[in-house]
């Protein structure tokens, strides 16, 4: 499974280093301290295994004794983010929402993941966010490379136009890769202040940078610039970047939070060295689309009205299978409930709490005009 929901249960391992899928944290660890992890990507369950001493998994009794592949971090221990604290935090005031990071997939406050305000967190004017994935400080250092890819797999906080200033020039001769508009390539470094960058690809002459472009957020796909130079990457083609990433890897002279928009990993080059390296640098899985957060969330939609249509399904087999009189029936005891229900809402004082009381006599009503009509 590429990703499934992990927790981790303190009762069992106090140490923080085993993780159990949803089904095992309701059946085998009902009652015990659980700590909820929300996905882990490439995870097997350890419920049971030898991390667990004499407790067997009462779902699958044999497992293997370790997942050697399985990745721990100090979330397991109910701990998140670079201030270590526990969330929900008791000692908060107010519990305030965290960032998952697409790489290491620990937890950040938005006030720890290094910038000078939270007002630079990618958000829409309601608010919502406008980024597909985040990546922390840290993991930024690693995924440098990705700021020789187009501008336009950055989220910006609002959408507007983004012009560099190129002095009416588009080509750079004398440098094998690009840097942000923000950025200063020097000895071949780039010093990343920003995580805005030119559309540029290689080419026999030099280096040729589409000056104009968009910065974009989650609802991009409609304000793509045709001039600048996008492709859906896909093992078949040629290098995206042109440029050996082995050789010519920017080095971030200051690591800063990254933001990425909507279907960004689908810019990123799948050729066999750009995947070479990415498995190298252990970040392969950032060119498996499924691995995606947003991915996850389509594929578990999707069986959640798979399984609504095959319950629907069932509810008009049975209705099928009744006669005539039995269909009414059921058809009117609906509509005596919803009637009764709405009549209730409009005859009751909003300002007081519903009882069990006022339940009660919702049904008391049902019943007596069901036995009038007997």
């Amino acid at each position: 499974m590429k990703r499934q929901a992990i927790f981790s249960c303190l009762t069992c391992t106090p140490d923080g280093n085993a993780g159990v899928c949803t089904a095992c944290s309701l059946s085998c660890h009902d009652g015990h301290e659980i700590v909820e992890l929300w996905t882990k990507r490439n995870f097997r369950c350890d419920c049971g295994n030898s991390k667990f001493g004499e407790f067997f998994c009462k779902l699958f009794p044999k497992k293997d004794i370790e997942n050697v592949e399985n990745a721990y971090n100090h979330n397991f221990k109910g701990s998140y983010c670079t201030c270590g604290r526990p969330y929900p935090d008791p000692e908060a005031e107010e519990q305030v929402e965290m960032i998952q990071c697409c790489i290491c997939e620990d937890w950040f406050h938005e006030e720890h993941i290094g910038l000078e305000s939270s007002d630079e967190v990618p958000r829409d004017e309601e608010g919502e966010p406008l980024y597909e994935d985040f990546i922390c400080q840290v993991c930024s250092v690693v995924c440098s490379f990705l700021t020789l890819y187009p501008q336009t797999i950055w989220a910006a906080a609002r959408q507007r136009d983004a012009t560099t200033a190129t002095n009416g020039k588009n080509v750079v001769e004398d440098t094998p890769s690009a840097c942000g508009s923000s950025e200063k390539l020097e000895n071949s470094i780039c010093s990343f202040e920003s995580p805005t960058v030119n559309c540029a690809v290689a080419t026999g002459s030099g280096t040729v940078s589409a000056g104009k472009g968009k910065l974009v957020g989650e609802n991009s796909d409609k304000n793509t610039d045709s001039n600048q130079c996008i492709q859906v990457a896909g093992p078949n083609t040629g290098c995206v970047l042109g440029v050996d990433l082995v050789v010519a890897l920017p080095v971030l002279e200051k690591s800063k939070p990254l933001f990425l928009s909507k279907n960004w990993r689908d810019v990123l080059c799948r050729c066999e060295k750009c995947s070479n390296f990415c498995t190298q640098k252990g970040i392969g899985f950032l060119l498996d689309k499924e691995d995606s957060i947003a991915e996850y969330e389509k594929m578990a939609k999707q069986k959640r009205d798979e399984k609504l249509q095959q319950q629907e399904g069932v509810e008009l087999n049975f209705l099928n299978k009744l006669g005539h009189v039995e269909k009414m029936e059921i058809l009117n005891g609906i509509a005596d409930m919803k009637n009764e229900i709405h009549s209730f809402l409009e005859s009751f004082d909003p300002s007081k709490p519903i009882t069990s009381d006022d339940v009660h006599q919702v049904f008391e009503n049902l019943a007596k005009k069901r036995r009038r009509n007997l």
